[in-house]
């Protein structure tokens, strides 16, 4: 399925802040791959917000492509809003206009997007699919390893903050069935700070990580094959 291999693993993370940083160096250290999907109107100073005592930062754009070298950008619209409170344009603007800077900045195409705040309808998937998006990732989780019916809601297997997470790696890691496979963890790497649970996700990539039965692969590379 994916160079010979039945079990894949992807990562979906949002909104382009500081601490994508650190996430990214533990993905390098254990030979994983993710997609980051970026709100590139607000990728300055009008980006940051609270949660808590928690100050979190959108990183300028000047030093993106070195960062994310080796991972995938995807669309995040470009000011994080609500989808459906927004007309036709104006999320065709949205999705539209991202797709633009980041192909522009990235000097890729972009297949991909999020749904910021995860909120979606047919509307917004056929105003999507008109801007070229081949697929989009919910907030909502599968809690499985089937391949999505529907690209344009893409669950991912689960949040990192799923409460049976250690249970669905293990289940993963020891699957040898003959359909394909495939894990995605999704969130944001501000949380890791939020709730001071960085060793968490090391110790995912860790048992994950660099094995030879699994293909760790973008977003796009697992569900597109491209």
């Amino acid at each position: 399925m994916w160079n010979g291999k039945n079990k894949a693993l992807t990562f979906s993370y949002d909104d382009g802040i500081t601490q994508d940083k650190r996430l990214i160096e533990i993905f390098n250290k254990y030979g994983l791959k993710c997609t980051f999907n970026l709100n590139s109107g607000i990728m300055n100073e009008d980006g940051t917000f609270n949660i808590g005592n928690l100050n979190i930062k959108r990183m300028t754009q000047e030093k993106l492509p070195e960062l994310y070298t080796g991972h995938e950008i995807a669309v995040h619209t470009l000011t994080h809003p609500n989808l459906l409170e927004l007309g036709d344009n104006d999320v065709r603007r949205e999705i539209l206009g991202d797709k633009d800077n980041l192909e522009r900045i990235f000097g890729k195409k972009i297949y991909g997007m999020a749904y910021p705040y995860g909120t979606f309808d047919e509307r917004i998937i056929r105003i999507a699919r008109e801007c070229g998006i081949k697929f989009s990732r919910t907030t909502m989780d599968a809690a499985d390893f089937k391949l999505p019916d529907n690209l344009m809601e893409l669950k991912a297997t689960c949040h990192h903050k799923n409460p049976k997470l250690w249970e669905i790696l293990d289940v993963f890691l020891n699957y040898d069935g003959a359909e394909p496979a495939v894990f995605c963890l999704w969130g944001h790497s501000y949380e890791f700070d939020l709730d001071d649970s960085w060793e968490c996700i090391e110790e995912f990539c860790r048992r994950a990580g660099n094995r030879s039965d699994i293909f760790y692969g973008t977003n796009s590379e697992v569900y597109l094959n491209v």
